[in-house]
This record gives structure tokens, C-alpha cells and sequence, in this order.
């Protein structure tokens, strides 16, 4: 094989990757720490748009940034009142739920990007892959899977805010999104998408560290490494507490 067969179509595919836009995000914090005190957290995404030639489309772009957390495998458990008394009934279990999922934009989503679009970047909580793994029907999974964003969205670890990304001139942008204080520790993505004519043009990914920090990171630390020891303490403090207690009782 000739080598200009192999050159020819690499310098088509970096002449056309040229030719579009280009994004440069950042965030305010790449580190967020959990101490006892942690009532959540507010980061900022922010960025530029680099075009080509400097060359600003006359149509303007839309942005769109997502702040997803570590996934989980969940069991969604559906109760029911039998004799008075409630016990579960059906369930469902997802293999890949985010722990923590925010979305901003500057356009609500439906007027950006089609259905299938949004499907594909899951931009939205009610676009997300979850990964169901149990046998339930459609429709069964769609009621767990609504279920399960709603408590979340009432946990503050679901959240969307269309319309609320600010872009200056159409090249810098900014946007909010709230981390809850009930969030977990581990590795966090800052997504940021950069629409145009309803087609998604550049991506960009910034990492989030969020870890425990002070008596939580110790008391972590211990309960991982030294977990007969930290199980040992934990009894004999819950006996000393129960124990004082007991006498402070008999001498009121």
C-alpha cells in the first residue's frame, strides 16, 4: 500500500476536525471536600468558544453542560399496604443510575436537539441509560425509572436548569450548577456540549475530585483498613454512651 493512501485521508480527517469549533471549559473547583460542616456546594463552569478563523456562525450557538457523578447499582422497591401493614412488592433494578446528575442550558433542551440527540448525550434526567437488569415490562420499568428520578429530584441530586447558561458575545459562557450535601465521594465529569443547528459540534470533559476531608477522611480510612478494630470502638463506645446514659437516668 502506497503511503500517500494513508496520509491523504489523515489530512482530510484534521483539515475537516479544522474546520469546526472548538471548546476551552474550565471549573471553579476541581477539588470539593466533605467535612462535617458540608452544606453543598455551588461550582461555575465557564468557557469559550474558539472558531475557526475566528469566524462567529450568524446563527448563534447553544451550550449545554452536565455535572455527572459517580454510578451506582440500585434496587427500586415498590410498597404496598397488605392487612394494614406495608410490605414490598414489585421492584426494579438499575445497574448504571449517576449518584448525582445536574444539566444547564441556554435554551431549553427540546429547542436545541431532537429526541434521538438527546438520547445519545443524555441531556436530561428523563433521557438517561439507566441499564435496567431486572425482567419487569416497559411500562412497569418507565413507572421505577420516574420513581427514581423524583426521589432524587427531591434529594437535590437530580437537578436541570434549561436556560440559565449565559453566553457573552457569542464566545465566553458561564453557567451554575449546585453540588448537594448529600452527595458521595469520588470522580465527578463537567461535560460541556456546544450545539449548532441542532447538532452537537465540540465536546469538552474537566474533572471533579470529591473526597472527605478531616475527622470524615480518618474515620473513612479507618473503617476501610482497619475494620474489626473500627467495628471494636464502635461497639464499646455505643456501650459507654448507653452505660452513662443509664446512670445519669437513675441519679434524676
Amino acid at each position: 500500500m502506497r503511503i500517500s493512501h494513508l496520509i491523504l485521508p489523515a489530512l482530510a480527517l484534521l483539515l475537516s476536525a479544522a474546520d469546526e469549533p472548538q471548546l476551552v471549559p474550565d471549573v471553579s473547583q476541581r477539588e470539593v471536600e466533605i467535612q462535617y460542616s458540608f452544606t453543598g456546594a455551588d461550582l461555575l463552569l465557564f468557557g469559550a468558544i474558539v472558531y475557526p478563523d475566528g469566524r462567529r456562525p450568524d446563527k448563534p450557538a447553544d451550550i449545554v453542560v452536565v455535572l455527572k457523578g459517580p454510578e451506582q447499582s440500585i434496587t427500586m422497591r415498590e410498597k404496598q399496604k397488605v392487612a394494614g401493614i406495608w410490605v414490598n412488592a414489585d421492584r426494579a433494578r438499575f445497574r448504571s443510575a449517576p449518584s448525582f446528575y445536574a444539566m444547564a442550558s441556554s435554551r431549553p433542551i427540546a429547542q436545541i436537539v431532537d429526541e434521538r440527540t438527546a438520547a445519545i448525550y443524555e441531556l436530561g434526567v428523563d433521557k438517561l441509560q439507566l441499564s435496567p437488569s431486572s425482567l419487569n415490562d416497559s411500562a412497569e420499568l418507565d413507572r421505577f425509572q420516574a420513581g427514581l428520578v423524583d426521589l432524587r429530584q427531591r434529594n437535590g441530586l437530580f437537578v436541570e436548569r434549561p436556560g440559565t447558561v449565559e453566553i457573552s458575545d457569542g464566545v465566553l459562557y458561564r453557567a451554575r450548577l449546585p453540588l448537594s450535601a448529600r452527595v458521595i465521594v469520588g470522580d465527578y465529569t463537567a461535560e460541556t456540549f456546544l450545539v449548532q443547528d441542532g447538532r452537537v459540534v465540540a465536546a469538552a470533559v474537566r474533572d471533579i475530585h470529591v473526597r472527605k476531608s478531616g475527622f470524615e477522611q480518618f474515620m473513612a480510612v479507618a473503617a476501610e483498613r482497619w475494620s474489626f478494630l473500627y467495628g471494636l470502638t464502635a461497639i464499646a463506645l455505643a456501650v459507654g454512651m448507653g452505660w452513662a446514659a443509664g446512670a445519669v437516668a437513675r441519679r434524676i
